[in-house]
């Protein structure tokens, strides 16, 4: 039976939308009635390079200097090969005591298997209060917190400022009429106008994402993470935008084996050294962007806009797409566990994760810290906006998800159409 998470509608400053997947029954100590007994635990994270991996590091370091007895071995691993990982650990149980989860159904799938701890009565009143119920909700399941948000990451394009000025492009879009043209502008001055690392599969499912946004209701959107239901008209509208939108070649050559994240030839790697425009990512970006400079530094002309509006879509054109990153333990944890997670969350260290990621921090405490414009005008939206929805392949869960994802990309390959993204999709539902 599916549980009940909330989904939609978030307003406020700290709201969350998602991406994690969730804890793990194996590799967790036990708990111990003697508080100076050693107690080992290991974290797995996705910050594998830079400023971003060194403030894990740092934060293990301070959490054990003030807890002698306890011991964190660290991992970290690639994004994208960390869902699989995790799946694999998780299915063998023998999976790290504190990790990176995705929430929406993927964490309902994981708590259903009793493999997730109830933070519930763990997390300190304080975070709670921080952090705001909202970025709390993709972790929220029956009424019960199942995981420790981190920061927000609300979704859209980032661009060159540079590339689009070079392009004699004035204004960023707000219509796909807009997007068009700019991206006929760049065609006309040489310039790859937009990155899509499609190998990994999940960015190019992003554009469906978007395009299901503006072309479903919110009530569509909402009434299928119970229903299971994709049989309205809108879910093949938003392929055949999709398709419409990929038949002009706005993307990379090779985009379709190229990767997200993974060196200078990645998608994010083609904007960080300015070879392609703009790039469909979440909040995540400018930090990814930055590790992949020549220098390893901000890449200073990034900008962001909303994805464009869609004319006659039932959707808001101010809704948006996004997630949250965080952190759960596994159901047989230490109570170090959920002390490591509320240590990692207070405003000092949500301030450095902030700062080291490049990213949005989910205590609102902490939020100050944020002054990348590529940032800031994203967390101008994402308060300006009127609901905001997970990403697909997590609100649905991972075998709705893992359909979805992998149909787009055959569409974007020649291969289905968007009723075909659509009948995998009721397809992998039916099996539950």
């Amino acid at each position: 039976m599916k549980r009940k998470f909330r989904t939609t509608a978030m307003l406020a400053l700290g709201a969350s939308v998602a991406l994690i997947i969730s804890g793990c029954s194996g590799g967790a100590s036990t708990a111990s009635s003697d508080p100076d007994a050693p107690v080992t635990m290991s974290f797995w994270h996705n910050s594998t390079t830079g400023d971003g991996k060194q403030h894990w590091e740092d934060t293990v370091a301070a959490f054990e200097k003030l807890h002698p007895n306890v011991k964190i071995d660290i991992q970290a691993i690639q994004n994208e090969d960390m869902d699989g990982k995790l799946q694999t650990a998780l299915n063998s149980g023998d999976g790290p005591t504190i990790f990176i989860a995705r929430g929406g159904g993927k964490l309902s799938d994981v708590v259903d298997a009793g493999q997730a701890q109830d933070l519930t009565d763990k997390i300190d009143a304080d975070i709670k209060t921080s952090i705001g119920d909202a970025a709390f909700s993709p972790f929220t399941i029956d009424g019960k917190i199942y995981g420790m948000p981190m920061s927000v990451l609300p979704g859209g394009i980032y661009y060159s400022k540079d590339l689009f000025a070079k392009a004699g492009i004035t204004s960023t879009p707000t219509t796909m009429d807009e997007l068009n043209a700019a991206v006929d502008k760049l065609k006309a001055a040489g310039i790859t106008p937009i990155a899509l690392g499609a190998k990994d599969a999940w960015p190019a499912a992003h554009w469906y994402y978007f395009f299901a946004l503006r072309e479903c209701s919110q009530d569509v959107l909402n009434t299928a993470v119970s229903d299971m239901d994709f049989s309205d008209a809108c879910w093949t509208k938003a392929g055949e935008d999709l398709s419409s939108f990929a038949g002009t070649d706005p993307f990379n050559n090779g985009f379709l084996t190229t990767s997200a994240q993974q060196g200078a030839g990645s998608s994010a790697g083609l904007l960080a050294n300015h070879k392609a425009a703009m790039e469909l990512m979440g909040a995540w970006e400018p930090g990814v962007v930055a590790s992949l400079t020549p220098d390893g530094k901000s890449l200073g002309d990034l900008g962001w806009f909303a994805f464009p509006s869609v004319s006659g879509g039932a959707g808001d054109a101010a809704a948006m797409l996004g997630g949250a990153d965080g952190f759960t333990c596994a159901a047989d944890a230490p109570p170090e566990c959920a002390e490591f997670l509320n240590f990692a969350a207070n405003k000092e260290n949500e301030e450095g994760y902030a700062k080291a990621l490049q990213t949005l921090p989910a205590n609102k405490d902490a939020q100050s810290v944020v002054t990348d414009p590529a940032l800031t005008d994203v967390l101008a939206a994402y308060n300006q906006s009127s609901y905001i929805v997970l990403w697909l392949d997590t609100l649905y869960g991972q075998n709705v998800g893992n359909a979805l994802n992998a149909s787009v990309v055959n569409m974007l390959a020649g291969k289905g159409t968007a009723a075909d993204i659509v009948a995998a999709v009721n397809t992998a539902a039916a099996k539950g």
